[in-house]
């Protein structure tokens, strides 16, 4: 699964006013609140308010609707574990910070993050995804291993469990976090990190 596959456009006109985003963004609706298997094409179209013919001019059908959707959650996060502050500094600064975008990025994206989350590899695609997100857990794994070698993580810390707890807590965000106004992405990072962190870090 490649970005230029996530970020394909066809250029065939489809109905005036509904792109492909538009059309993703009904596609993980649905997906979320029916699962991937419970929905057809018929209920997209349904969705839309436009014809199936009309979503073909888009995609070839449900799957790729799934994978161009589970690749905008993953593309955005390990676009993070590339930023100058996920790559410099002490490890344990290094993770701070990837929780502190990861949250900023679930509300950002919370539908393809809560697909992304929800996914049991069923299918190729899913398997994809679910592979995509061990090799995030891995990059995880590795800023805790290197925090705690060098010193910054309370004694006695088991980093593989850390890591888990850590992006177990960021996870369980989908299940109540629900953008409203005057809601602010950067005062629930703030939030999760003083929990986070005031326990980890050596005192």
């Amino acid at each position: 699964m490649t970005n230029a596959r996530a970020t394909r456009r066809t250029g065939l006109p489809g109905r005036p006013g509904y792109d492909l985003d538009s059309l993703l963004a009904v596609a993980v609706k649905v997906f979320n609140e029916k699962g991937y298997d419970g929905t057809s094409m018929d209920a997209l179209a349904r969705g839309l308010g436009i014809t199936k013919s009309s979503i073909y001019h888009h995609v070839s059908g449900k799957a790729e609707l799934l994978e161009l959707a589970l690749a905008r959650a993953l593309n955005a996060l390990f676009a993070v574990t590339t930023e100058e502050r996920a790559v410099t500094g002490p490890h344990i600064d290094r993770l701070e910070y990837l929780v502190r975008r990861s949250v900023e990025i679930l509300c950002a994206e919370l539908p393809y993050v809560t697909l992304l989350l929800r996914v049991r590899g069923n299918t190729p695609a899913e398997r994809r995804a679910l592979a995509r997100r061990r090799e995030f857990d891995d990059f995880v794994s590795g800023l805790v291993v290197e925090a705690a070698a060098e010193g910054d993580l309370r004694p006695g810390i088991d980093p593989a469990l850390t890591a888990r707890l850590v992006f177990g807590t960021v996870n369980s965000l989908i299940e109540w976090y629900r953008p409203r106004a005057g809601g602010s992405s950067t005062a629930l990072a703030d939030a999760v990190v003083a929990l986070v962190f005031d326990g980890l870090r050596r005192a």
